[in-house]
Parts: C-alpha cells; structure tokens; sequence
C-alpha cells in the first residue's frame, strides 16, 4: 500500500499558520471547529472513491478540503461559486480549509465533481457514512446523550415553478424534477364567507425523516425521502439506527404521524417507551380497548417525552432559517440527499463546538467574512 499524495496547502510557510496566529482570532468558530474535529480521519474515507486513491497519477487536492468547502456552503447558505470566493478572500475561511494565505482555492467546478466522484462509487451511502462519522466525533468527545430520541420530518419545496412546468407537461415535455412528488404539509386555517375553516396544507417535492437527542440536540439519524412517504413507516428505520451507533434509547417521542399500532408494538418488543402522541378515537373511544392508551397517555415517559418535541421543532426552523433547507438547491433525489446530510452535518458541527468550547456560531454575523 503506497503513501497517498495530495496538493500541499502550505500551512508550515509564513503565508500559512504564522500568518493566520496573527490574523484570526483565537475564538473564531471556524478555528475551534479545526480544534475540536480531526479531518484527518477522513481522508482515507475520502481518498477511496479517487482513481488511484491518491498513489498514483495526478496529485488531487486534499479531500477533506473539498470536503470543508462543501460544508461551508452550507454553513454559510451560499452557492459553491461564493464559497470559492469566500475561501480566496477570506482569512478565516482559508485557514479552516488547509490552505496558505498565497494559495487559490480550488475552482468551484472542483466541488461539483468531488461530489459526483462519491455518488458514482456509492450513491448518497457515502454522505451517509460521514454524516454518521460526524455522530461518532460527538461520541467519542463524550458529549452526553440523554434517553429520548425525537423523531419526525421535515418538507422541502422542489426547485420548480409549478405554473410553468404544468404548462411544459401539457406540451408533452417530462417534469422538471421527476423525482418530486405531492405530499401533505398539515392542514391550515383559510377564511371563506367570513367564517374560517380547515383545508388540506400540500407541497411538491420531498420529505426526510430525522432522529434527534433531546439532550444533546444533535441530529443523530436521517433518511432523505420523497414527498408521499408515510412517515408512521420510518420510526423502527430510524431507531434501529440509532441503536447500531451505540445510542441508549429509552424514550421515543413523535407526532401523530408516527401513532401506528405496528410501531407501539416494535417499540414495545424493544422495551422503549412510547411518546407518539395518540390519535383521540384510541383513548376517546367507548370500549375498554380506550385503557391501555390511557395508561400509556398517563404515564411519566409519554408526558416528558412529549415536552421535548418542541426541540426538534425548532432545529427545523434552525435548519430552514440559516440554511435555506425550505427549498431544494438542486434537482432530483439524489441531490436531494446530498443537500439533505450536509445540512445535518453543519447544524451538527454548529452544536458539537458549542457544546466543547461554549463558541457559537452567529448566522446573522457577517463579521466571519472580515478576517
């Protein structure tokens, strides 16, 4: 087995780290996130869907590079053509990806294919495995994770005009996202005749389903999906994926979108308890059936485990406020998925520097962008 090459940054030169001890300042976020997180290990991970795995041909740039360029588009919610110009102009930036100050970021062209490398080799696995890499840092960090898991999706708006690709279908034209599909957002309240009244809320596009740590508020699962997946179908999904990455889950907690009699069963045969808020016709209706949910509506684990659903609630907004995760940046599932972990991986990043060093990350901030 051969030493991997790639393109050197030049971190041990005056332009490089001498340069950024005087310039960056000591409790800028992106400095603690190098801090806290060892890039290192990804780089094997990385140098395998590269021809010649880095030992032979052309020396690439280093993947983590690429890698860290990706995560901060997403960090920043900018296109791949910013972040090339916010790696050039920016301290802070160039440092946090490994690169000297007299040293160009590599082209923006440079992302699109790194990302298309890891999709032709593995499909959306290989951002699975390090959104999953992520979680494991935040194990090994001994970051507590407590008991309940909350579980449940969140919608994304196709990259469509709907008005004109209806008119492009009616011409005999495909979709402009064929992947894309209706699903049901919940209902809204509309005003008619002066009187209001409930309707059906859809959207077209997709939805994911996601596993948070109540305690952490670290995502810790995730399955990109489409718009009119049953969510109730996903729970045993995500749990069994939590548990393979050595997650103690004692409490699950979810919407009614979740209350399935298959999924009380498969929590049960666990030995977790239940926190999906019940459907009234099973604790309001008249036969003695009614008791059991009653119990389990009464209990100490339901009650808290409900208490906690507002924390996922809100690493959606989170999530949908600072990195545009409302509306897809690309077309088709595929993309999807890779729109969808790398956002989960920068809330997640976001979280775990907080949690270690106290340093958070201020989106409504410019100032990252002086240094």
């Amino acid at each position: 087995m051969g030493k991997e090459r790639c393109k050197e940054g030049d971190l041990d030169s005056f332009h490089g780290n001498f340069l950024y001890e005087q310039a960056v300042p000591k409790d800028h976020f992106l400095l603690k996130l190098n801090q806290v997180i060892d890039w290192r290990r990804f780089t094997k991970k990385l140098l395998k869907y590269y021809k010649g795995k880095g030992e032979t041909g052309q020396a690439p740039y280093h993947p983590t590079l690429i890698l860290k360029m990706l995560l901060l588009s997403y960090l920043f919610n900018i296109s791949e053509r910013q972040t090339e110009e916010l790696v050039n102009d920016s301290l802070s930036a160039k440092c946090f990806v490994g690169l000297a100050a007299n040293k160009r970021a590599p082209d923006h062209s440079t992302l699109s294919v790194f990302k298309e490398r890891l999709t032709e080799k593995e499909g959306t696995k290989a951002y699975e495995k390090l959104f999953d890499g992520i979680v494991e840092i935040a194990q090994e960090k001994g970051l507590k994770l407590g008991k309940v898991q909350i579980i449940d999706s969140v919608h994304m708006v196709a990259d469509v005009n709907l008005g004109k690709d209806k008119a492009r279908q009616k011409q005999g034209e495909s979709p402009r996202d064929k992947d894309a599909t209706w699903g049901v957002k919940g209902e809204k309240v509309v005003w008619s005749n002066g009187k209001p009244h409930k309707e059906i809320d859809y959207f077209y596009g997709y939805k994911d389903q996601v596993s948070l740590n109540a305690e952490a508020e670290i995502i810790t699962s995730v399955k990109p999906g489409y718009g009119d997946e049953y969510d109730g179908h996903w729970l045993p999904y995500l749990v069994e994926r939590d548990l393979k990455k050595g997650i103690e889950v004692g409490t699950v907690a979810a919407d009614r979108g979740y209350d399935d009699g298959e999924n009380h069963y498969y929590l049960e045969q666990k030995g977790i308890k239940s926190a999906v808020r019940l459907h009234d016709y099973r604790t309001k209706k008249k036969d003695k059936n009614k008791e059991g949910w009653q119990a389990l509506q009464g209990s100490k684990e339901y009650q808290e485990g409900l208490r906690e659903r507002y924390k996922i609630e809100r690493k959606f907004g989170e999530m949908k406020k600072w990195h545009d995760f409302g509306r897809c940046r690309y077309l088709g599932m595929v993309k999807h998925a890779i729109q969808c972990y790398l956002t989960c991986m920068v809330v997640n990043l976001k979280r775990i520097v907080k949690l270690l060093t106290g340093i958070g990350f201020k989106e409504e901030a410019k100032s990252y962008l002086r240094y």
